[in-house]
């Protein structure tokens, strides 16, 4: 028999693998909705959906390896990095899906939210209130005018596969939607800026790099509170607070 393992879980939702199976739980079905129309609508390798049954779907493993995970070393090359961003490229550029994703969230809701995260995070003692303060300030440039693109909105290395050089796959799609497209790449290449320009390479074309380093800032300054509720560790080496702490 398969042995079970527990790829992630915490209080929303939980993800499986049993051989070459991941099931996804989720409470939200409109959430697992969502993930599996973004899949057929996106023009880049993706899980086949082997079964649904609320509140799990069942999908296929995908073949290779990640290009590694936040805090820890890129397993993957140059080059892989250079392709994950022409697939990254192709999906920006594929025709807009229905829904809003979650880098599509507005400006002014963004921007609530953030103020609202930093002053927990400085009245909590979580985070010393400089490196709160400096990173605020670096956020705001990615607080500006977007215009959509087809966009993962959860687009962690650990979630694209690679066989050597080639793309075999993307997964995870519940936060699919019109978004901001350098959200995306400044997800994918959170914790990782050594491989920023090997990505933007295979994006092939020009990005503000200082909306990249916004992102990151502002991705980590709303993650670190969740994560610490939720039994991840933002404080681990190459996570959350070491990116917050590069910016200053």
């Amino acid at each position: 028999m398969d042995e079970l393992e527990v790829v992630v879980a915490h209080s929303e939702r939980a993800t499986l693998r049993v051989g070459d199976v991941f099931l996804k739980v989720d409470a939200d079905q409109a959430r697992i909705d969502a993930e599996v129309e973004a899949m057929s609508l996106a023009p880049v390798p993706t899980p086949q959906v082997l079964w649904r049954k609320p509140p799990v779907l069942a999908i296929a493993a995908l073949p290779g390896t990640t290009l590694g995970r936040l805090g820890g070393p890129s397993t993957g090359s140059p080059e892989a990095w250079t392709a994950a961003g022409a697939t990254i490229r192709k999906l920006h550029d594929a025709p807009l899906p229905p829904r809003p994703g979650r880098a599509g969230r507005s400006t002014a809701a963004l921007t609530a939210e953030l103020d609202a995260e930093c002053e927990l995070l400085m009245a909590n003692g979580l985070l010393p209130a400089d490196l709160v303060t400096r990173n605020r300030q670096v956020a705001e440039a990615a607080l500006r005018p977007w215009a959509p693109a087809f966009t993962h909105g959860d687009l962690q290395i650990a979630h694209v596969f690679v066989d050597g050089d080639e793309v075999t796959g993307i997964i995870d799609w519940s936060e699919a939607g019109r978004g901001d497209a350098l959200y995306d790449l400044a997800t994918f290449t959170l914790g990782h800026e050594e491989h920023l320009g090997d990505v933007l390479t295979g994006y092939g074309t020009d990005v503000d790099r200082g909306v990249i380093h916004a992102w990151w800032s502002l991705r980590s300054l709303l993650a670190v509170r969740w994560l610490t509720e939720h039994g991840f560790d933002p404080f681990a080496p190459g996570c959350e607070v070491d990116v917050l702490r590069s910016r200053m």
